[in-house]
């Protein structure tokens, strides 16, 4: 259990630590010589069955408390002290609010400098504390009436007490997260080199384990682990650690870095957030407030924009966006507290959401669902509510950054879909109506196409993608279509796509007439005899021609490049790849290039182009004509 202290400058809260622990956590030559903290202090004492607690003592001046809020967060347990003679002063109110906000609900009141009042002066400061307590997550919390400076004063002992049972009673973070510290301290120990020390806010890490720095991006390599104070082979979430680390030197680490598990956060500079305004705030937040940021142990100026509306009122809570000056790393569900733009008055705080948000479209209903769900599947580690809003899935990648954690972690609803898409062996995870729903609208778009181009076999898989769902992940549509196919709701006809309906039935009259036409238009190669010179070619009336070319263009096996010319696939492919060999050149395939590498016409490259364009393999673009992303004439289609 990670302990932090809190509480107005000067009402003992080192004293109390080194009465706990035995250690003064005012290390540094201007502390002591003031007599106040400046810096985070850390202590270590014995817990029962060979735990060990962890103490975080902050500073207590108003303008320490960004280093009291780098201290904060990750706590498990707040030592609120409160000294008697005192009593609440303005930073024990700011430190409770400060708790709240972080989502604190453990906690005990040290009544400090017992020995110097009576008891009814102790008795009024018992209950301006509960008072201040009550509508916080900390209501409830003992108070303990102390003397740090008595060796044996029995509230001390008592406390210690209460510290041991309340780590016994504490349910242990999970270890199966992905492993993330909030670097707090970083220097070079002689004889080992580089060492951070932070609170483990996830996961679990070993020795040899390689990390990464961020946001800077690099990769570092765990040499070593102490945790809780003692040399250990792995340090777990909710435990202070001091990772010796190889390939980085202390300068090129600061407070407020993350060293995570490789792709488990990303650089950033915009949030969503919920974010409450605190009831006691004056007035309300207008739009694109300027605001200092705390969370984990970073502190990062930023602008705060209302998703909802155009300001908060105090005591609202609503979703928001945090406009970075400079990329940081947020975990979704990390808790955050916000100051004003002077950073003399904590104003609110709350919980990151997405640390992808957008620039634009932030305020769409889409993205209102989208953050509604994210907040509930935070809550309950639970994947359902974000992909009952997401229509094409998630995939793994999509779903470790949007809860920052893996997917054993989560539990999926009955039925997902979880489809591999890839030799990298990631998968996307679809609830089953969305790819049912997936499915029925490929199907109505591909009865669509043809009743609208019956002459035509059907769309490509690029072409249907564009018609159905042109946001679809490519990898994802292709697995939809080849499910579709394989079940045979779908079939191909070359690299095309139709109903089976589609079709038409040939008889064995049709089919002798079919062996006459195709070796004639595959010996017209680049100028196939048109269906007028097929009827005199093979004795048959020109309609009958042209209804049994149509039946064989729906099968794929020649292609009508214009009305009643029919080209063979073969030739077809050809053509196909010398287009893909002239757009991949700088002059781009043109119909004045085309028309030289074929040794045509000019009228007939534009219509072959343009049959390209037609069928969704290209599109022009000025002169030239691209080739369409996704798009491949045969295996890839």
């Amino acid at each position: 259990m990670i302990v932090g202290t809190a509480g107005h400058i000067d009402h003992g809260k080192t004293t109390l630590v080194r009465a706990l622990t035995g250690v003064d956590t005012d290390r540094l030559a201007e502390e002591k010589a003031r007599g106040i903290s400046i810096e985070l202090g850390y202590a270590y004492a014995p817990a029962d069955d060979g735990a060990t607690l962890g103490f975080i003592d902050v500073p207590g001046h108003e303008r320490l408390v960004h280093t009291m809020l780098a201290g904060a967060c990750g706590i498990d347990f707040a030592l609120l002290v409160v000294a008697v003679d005192d009593g609440v002063m303005p930073q024990t109110r700011e430190h409770v609010a400060i708790l709240d906000l972080l989502g604190v609900a453990c906690g005990a009141v040290a009544l400090s400098k017992a020995d110097r009042t009576d008891h009814a002066r102790q008795a009024e400061v018992e209950h301006e504390v509960r008072l201040l307590l009550a509508p916080t997550r900390l209501a409830g919390a003992p108070l303990v009436a102390v003397n740090g400076t008595d060796p044996a004063d029995p509230g001390v002992a008592r406390l210690a007490r209460l510290l041991r049972a309340a780590a016994t009673g504490l349910p242990a973070r999970r270890a199966d997260g992905l492993f993330r510290l909030a670097v707090d301290r970083a220097f070079t120990l002689a004889g080992h080199g580089t060492v951070v020390t932070g609170t483990a806010f996830a996961g679990r890490v070993e020795t040899g384990a390689t990390l990464e720095l961020l946001p800077a991006g690099v990769a570092v390599r765990v040499r070593g682990i102490r945790s809780q104070n003692r040399v250990a082979d792995a340090g777990c979430a909710g435990e202070r650690c001091a990772l010796n680390l190889a390939g980085i030197e202390p300068a090129a680490i600061r407070r407020g870095d993350w060293l995570a598990v490789p792709g488990t956060l990303l650089p950033t500079i915009r949030i969503d957030a919920r974010f409450t305004l605190l009831g006691s705030e004056p007035e309300p937040l207008g739009g694109y407030a300027p605001v200092h940021v705390h969370f984990g142990a970073a502190h990062a100026t930023a602008h705060l924009l209302p998703l909802a509306g155009e300001r908060l009122v105090p005591g609202e809570s609503a979703h928001a966006q945090l406009v970075f000056d400079r990329p940081v790393c947020g975990a979704p569900g990390e808790r955050f507290i916000v100051r004003d733009a002077s950073a003399r008055r904590t104003i609110g705080g709350g919980v990151l959401l997405d640390p992808r948000a957008p620039a634009r479209r932030r305020r769409s209903a889409a993205r209102r669902a989208w953050l509604a769900a994210l907040e509930q599947a935070l809550e309950r580690a639970d994947a359902a509510p974000l992909l009952a809003v997401a229509p094409w899935g998630l995939s793994r990648a999509e779903l470790r950054l949007a809860t920052a954690a893996p997917l054993a972690a989560l539990t999926l609803p009955d039925g997902t879909r979880r489809i591999r898409t890839g030799a990298d062996d990631d998968e996307f995870l679809v609830a089953e109506v969305h790819w049912r729903c997936a499915a029925d609208a490929a199907l109505a778009a591909l009865a669509a196409f043809h009743a609208a181009h019956p002459a035509e076999p059907g769309p490509d898989v690029a072409r249907l993608r564009r018609i159905v769902a042109p946001l679809a992940p490519e990898r994802l549509w292709r697995a939809l279509v080849e499910e579709l196919v394989a079940s045979g709701r779908i079939r191909r006809a070359g690299a095309w796509l139709q109903l089976p309906a589609h079709a038409l039935e040939l008889n064995a009259r049709d089919r002798e007439l079919i062996d006459k036409l195709l070796p004639l238009c595959a010996a017209g190669r680049l100028d196939p005899p048109w269906v007028r010179e097929l009827g005199r070619s093979s004795g048959e009336p020109e309609a009958r021609v042209r209804q049994v070319l149509a039946a064989v263009g729906r099968e794929g096996r020649v292609c009508a490049v214009v009305p009643d010319l029919y080209y063979a696939r073969e030739v077809v492919d050809e053509l196909a790849a010398i287009v893909a060999s002239l757009a991949t050149e700088a002059e781009g395939a043109t119909a004045a290039r085309f028309r030289d590498r074929l040794g045509v016409g000019r009228k007939r490259a534009i219509q072959i182009l343009e049959f390209f364009d037609r069928v969704g393999y290209t599109r022009r673009l000025g002169e030239r004509h691209v080739l369409r992303p996704g798009s491949g004439w045969r295996g890839s289609r």
